[in-house]
């Protein structure tokens, strides 16, 4: 079995609080294995403790207790020299791009090249393969005033591998960026994850960047990991309170404002109806399951809302139904043995 890029094995990080009787808790027994080659995505809200997580990869922090394990050596026990060799496998990408106003393009990609002692009769052809990579040949002499957001972040992207990193992080890389700008550059480091290899761990507030790149995510909240998986495993079976949160409006569907507002958790009387959330993935995304309980088991199925989208290529289904109440755990019963997922939300009159 392939060892995990990445390894965080009972981590804690805690700061001294002046003032105060405890420690500031950042993060609690992280339990989380990278995988080679993937890309993952830590989501969670603001001050959960994704960006300490992030930092403590390239050993801006250590951990306070527990260990950590980047390409097999141990950040928290790592001497100065074995912090400097994890760093020169480890490259960051940033949410405000963080570029040399006074440097060109090419010479903000070579910097990293120059602080490490390249020979420099290699730093300029490599610095040109990067440029072309990122699709910036035209603005290699141009200067990061004259450049867009996206093109900006591309610089930020190159200048990341320079160093020819093993695992690459990105610190809410597309945030301050438009939408089709924010698909070109999720492109890219798609491209790059498969072109060379790299492990990606990506750090973000927003669950449609998951959706769109990482083959893995773990939800970060209060300093906890409480959920983690493969994307499509998680996206398709949320656990947790705080996943399903992220989730609203990002896979499935929402539902309709009229009839949450009807919603009760009982049937009542005897003409109510059963609100059921059906989820379809996998090969039975595109099933007609749903005519075809209507036809075999003769249930009269409404559907109030619905979407059928990809996960990582793969497809995923949701349908928000209504179908009568007495009929329920036969219906269940019919969808479940067929491979679906069903919830009953609740009942309307």
């Amino acid at each position: 079995m392939t060892e995990p890029a990445i390894s965080f094995q009972g981590v804690t990080r805690r700061y001294p609080q002046k003032g105060a009787a405890g420690d500031v808790m950042a993060l609690q027994d992280i339990w989380l294995d990278v995988p080679q080659g993937a890309v993952t995505g830590i989501i969670g809200r603001s001050g959960a403790g994704k960006s300490t997580l992030l930092r403590m990869v390239n050993g801006l922090e250590r951990p306070s207790s527990g260990k950590l394990i980047v390409n097999g050596r141990d950040v928290g026990g790592a001497s100065d020299g074995g912090l400097r060799a994890i760093r020169r496998e480890v490259g960051m990408i940033f949410q405000h791009f963080n570029l040399l106003a006074s440097r060109t393009v090419a010479g903000n990609i070579a910097l990293p090249l120059e602080i490490a002692g390249e020979d420099r009769a290699k730093i300029a052809p490599r610095t040109a393969e990067l440029i072309e990579r990122v699709g910036l040949t035209a603005q290699a002499n141009r200067y990061p005033a004259e450049l867009s957001g996206g093109q900006k972040q591309r610089v930020g992207i190159a200048r990341a591998l320079a160093s020819g990193p093993r695992v690459l992080l990105s610190d809410e890389a597309t945030s301050a960026l438009d939408p089709d700008t924010t698909r070109q550059v999720l492109d890219l480091l798609q491209g790059i994850n498969r072109e060379l290899g790299l492990t990606i761990l990506l750090i973000t507030h927003e669950m449609a960047v998951v959706r769109d790149i990482c083959s893995h995510v773990a939800v970060i909240e209060a300093g906890r990991i409480v959920e983690a998986g493969e994307t499509y495993s998680v996206f398709s079976r949320p656990r947790h309170p705080t996943t399903r949160s992220f989730l609203q409006g990002v896979t499935g569907v929402t539902m309709p404002q009229f009839i949450a507002g009807q919603l009760r958790p009982a049937a009542g009387d005897a003409g109510a109806q059963a609100v059921l959330q059906v989820t379809f993935t996998g090969r039975h995304a595109t099933d007609p399951m749903l005519a075809r309980l209507t036809a075999e088991r003769g249930v009269s199925v409404n559907i109030l809302a619905g979407a059928i989208e990809e996960i990582g290529a793969r497809p995923f289904g949701s349908l928000i139904v209504g179908l009568p109440a007495d009929r329920l755990a036969e219906s269940q019963g019919f969808l479940e043995q067929h491979g679906l997922m069903t919830e009953v939300l609740g009942y309307v009159g």
